[in-house]
């Protein structure tokens, strides 16, 4: 007597080595779970393309779009960085030479930083805002490999991700298809808010921050708006590490009241109240969860995982919370309709 069919072998080798894979490779999962989310997210389009044409091109044509969205978007905002470095540059050192001066005590200001943190920071800034082409050219192999693995997941999960559903489902017992189909469409709601509501709060970030950057009187207004939302529509930046460098500036150049003003408009209204209240809400109401639980969600995830955490933190808590109302319901009906008594 065997423990599984002969059938289910190829399943069971497939889990075996994918868990093996994740162990080996965890250095770049980041890079497949992104992938893999937003494959779940265009299989719709990719289902009705392929429609009309062969699924692999299909699949070919979906990646090859975003790829191409993808270099729009790298070349622009290349474009952007690369006119304002000098803006950029004489901020970072001002801002060092403010720090390294003897009569300066940052604490002193209320930064819970002493000088040496500042100074890495500030290097660290400096080499990803303004030394980027240095950045980009040292690190070029492995930003090409992970971009390779990063599209690579989505077109195979578009081609062949419907199949691998089937097949987990056809072995999968009878009575738990139905809270599997029931997680596997939550988590497609909860990936599509997610996409969409960081594209829009990105969108938002740069339209609100043209009034706190016009009052701050330093020009460069679009460019100060477009750095922000630049930051924000990279989840383990957002746009308050904008906020934070300019507000350093300020404080460097004496201008308490541009402090102010970037504290409170930028920081406080533009930077947190979208992560606090739009953001959990908007994806909190497509799945039907609580805005706080949400944002504990997503928080949590970006801390705790870094960029693939900002995926994964808002799934688990959706997962999580979904699987316990089925759970609940589930009894309910059993105490509802008994089984019939043998």
């Amino acid at each position: 007597m065997y423990m599984f069919r002969n059938d289910q072998f190829p399943f069971i080798l497939m889990v075996i080595l994918s868990v093996a894979g994740i162990i080996l490779f965890w250095s770049i999962m980041d890079m497949v779970l992104l992938g893999a989310s937003l494959a779940i997210v265009l299989l719709p389009l990719h289902d009705r393309l392929s429609q009309h044409t062969r699924p692999l091109i299909s699949a070919v044509l979906v990646t090859a779009g975003i790829i191409g969205a993808s270099g729009v978007v790298v070349w622009f905002t290349l474009t952007i960085f690369s006119s304002n470095a000098p803006t950029l540059s004489g901020m970072f050192t001002t801002i060092g030479t403010w720090i390294n001066s003897s009569s300066t005590t940052p604490v002193a200001f209320g930064v819970p930083l002493n000088k040496a943190s500042f100074t890495s920071l500030l290097t660290t800034g400096n080499t990803i805002f303004v030394d980027y082409q240095d950045t980009l050219i040292t690190n070029l192999t492995l930003i090409a490999f992970k971009a390779f693995i990063f599209f690579f997941t989505l077109v195979v999960l578009l081609l062949h991700g419907e199949e691998l559903k089937k097949r987990i489902m056809d072995r999968m017992p009878v009575h738990l298809s139905f809270f599997v189909n029931r997680l596997t469409d939550v988590t497609v709601d909860t990936l599509y808010a997610i996409y969409v509501v960081q594209v829009a709060i990105a969108v938002l970030t740069f339209f609100i921050a043209i009034p706190v950057f016009y009052l701050l009187g330093y020009g460069n207004i679009f460019f100060y708006s477009f750095f922000a939302a630049f930051c924000e529509l990279v989840p383990v930046l957002g746009s308050s590490v904008a906020f934070l460098l300019v507000g350093a500036y300020a404080l460097a150049i004496g201008d308490l009241p541009g402090v102010m003003i970037l504290f409170f408009l930028g920081y406080i209204v533009v930077s947190c109240m979208p992560e606090i209240f739009i953001r959990p809400v908007l994806v909190g109401r497509r799945v039907k969860i609580n805005p706080v639980i949400m944002f504990v969600g997503i928080i949590g995830g970006l801390l705790t995982m870094g960029l693939a955490g900002f995926v994964l933190g808002p799934v688990l808590v959706v997962l999580l919370i979904t699987s316990y109302r089925m759970y609940i319901q589930d009894r309910k009906d059993r105490a509802d309709f008994p089984p019939a008594a043998e």
